[in-house]
Formats: structure tokens, C-alpha cells, sequence
């Protein structure tokens, strides 16, 4: 099994490898800063008995997209999964926040999904197989203070989750929109107890649960919330 996951280098895309890694998939690793995280590799690699390629890029530019999509293609001959993981969060509202805070939303929630699919998608379409997770948030689904462009952004990349899931309907290719609520990583440390909100392993099983599926069953959305519910 050949595992592609952006946004890996920490937190819930970490979380995903692992689990995969554990399942002894391959795993082809995406971030800006996979080359700091040369120690974990090894250690995953080591711990598991799988193989790990990795490739920096800042997803939030095309060309580096479509760079990194070819080099994908290259190491990688057959693709069952993407994890379309790699996003960014900036807090503000529509009516005050910076100029060319959509913008940045948009290129790094948005476009690397849509680019990055795009690439990779003619090899999965070829093979009539396939699944890809696109990580929505539960911003995509209720609007909340201070969401502002970043809560757009999700709710268009929940808008392409959607429709991809019908164009690839007859390819055998499944499409998931992944909602996760409050999630426990560093951006949240010193902020709220660990308590409170989630694990990372909680989504990173619900993802791998998903894909463990057979091929005639499809987990559309997978909505996952603290048990105390949102902050």
C-alpha cells in the first residue's frame, strides 16, 4: 500500500503516517520542513519495517506543487491513498483582517489540494482505484467568530471534496471529507488542557479505519468532535 500525505511533519499529518506506517504501508511524505524531521523517519522506518520517501515543498505555491506532484509520480508507481492534510490556520474576521489573508488561506487550504490532486489523480483514474482524504475541519460546516478567511477556505475545500466524489464515482476512486474538531497539538499548548479537546490518534485511526473499507463501501465525511463538544 502507497500512502501519500502532505502536511506530515507534525501534528495530525504525523499522527496519519504513523498509523499507516504501523499498518506497514508506504509512505511518501510531504511539508516544508521534512528534512528537519530526518531523526523521526528513521525512527518510524526502524519501529515499523516500512519505507519512508519525503520531499519539502511549500504547498502553498503551484509550481512547487506540481514539482513535487511529478516527483511523487517518479518514486511512487501506484498510488492507493492521498491525504490531502497540508493547511494552515490564521484567526481573524472578514471585516478586519488583513488584506491577502483569503488569498493565504486559499493557496495553502484550497489550491495545494486542488493542484496536488489534479496531478495524481490520471494514475489512480488509470488503475480504477484509489482514495483520497481531503482534511476539511469543522469550519467547513458552521461559520464561527474569528473563522473569517480561513473558514472560507475550508468551506471551498469541502465544496471540491464534494464534487470530486462525483466525478470519481465511476473510476472506483473514493473521496472522504475529514471535519475535525479541536485537536490537541502545539498550537494549542498552553491554551486549553489536554483534556479538554482531542487526539491526534483519534482522527488518524478514523482515517485509517475509513480506508480499510471494502471497495464497494465509501465513508463520505467523517465529522469528529470533543466530547464536550466545540470551544
Amino acid at each position: 500500500m502507497n500512502v501519500v500525505i502532505t502536511g506530515a511533519s507534525q501534528g495530525i499529518g504525523r499522527s496519519i503516517a504513523e498509523r499507516f506506517a504501523e499498518a506497514g504501508a508506504n509512505l511518501y511524505l510531504v511539508s516544508r520542513h521534512m528534512d528537519k524531521q530526518m531523526a523521526w523517519q528513521q525512527e518510524t522506518m526502524k519501529k515499523f519495517n516500512c519505507a519512508i520517501t519525503s520531499f519539502n515543498a511549500d504547498l502553498s505555491v503551484k509550481q512547487e506543487v506540481l514539482t513535487c506532484g511529478e516527483a511523487i509520480l517518479e518514486a511512487c508507481e501506484e498510488i492507493d491513498i492521498l491525504v490531502n492534510n497540508a493547511g494552515n490556520f490564521v484567526p481573524g474576521s472578514v471585516y478586519n483582517e488583513p488584506d491577502g489573508y483569503l488569498e493565504q488561506m486559499i493557496e495553502t487550504n484550497l489550491y495545494s489540494a486542488y493542484h496536488l490532486t489534479r496531478k495524481l489523480l490520471p494514475r489512480m483514474m488509470k488503475r480504477k482505484r484509489g482514495h483520497i482524504f481531503n482534511m476539511c475541519s469543522i469550519a467547513a460546516l458552521k461559520a464561527y467568530p474569528a473563522g473569517g478567511s480561513y473558514s472560507i477556505s475550508k468551506y471551498a475545500l469541502e465544496g471540491f471534496s464534494k464534487n470530486l466524489r462525483e466525478e470519481m464515482k465511476p473510476f472506483g476512486i473514493k473521496v472522504t471529507s475529514v471535519h475535525p474538531g479541536a485537536t490537541f497539538t502545539k498550537s494549542w499548548e498552553g491554551f486549553v488542557e489536554r483534556e479538554r479537546i482531542m487526539e491526534v490518534k483519534d482522527i488518524s485511526d478514523m482515517i485509517f479505519a475509513a480506508s480499510s473499507l471494502s471497495p464497494t463501501a465509501c465513508v463520505e465525511d467523517i465529522i469528529v468532535r470533543p466530547q464536550l463538544g466545540d470551544l
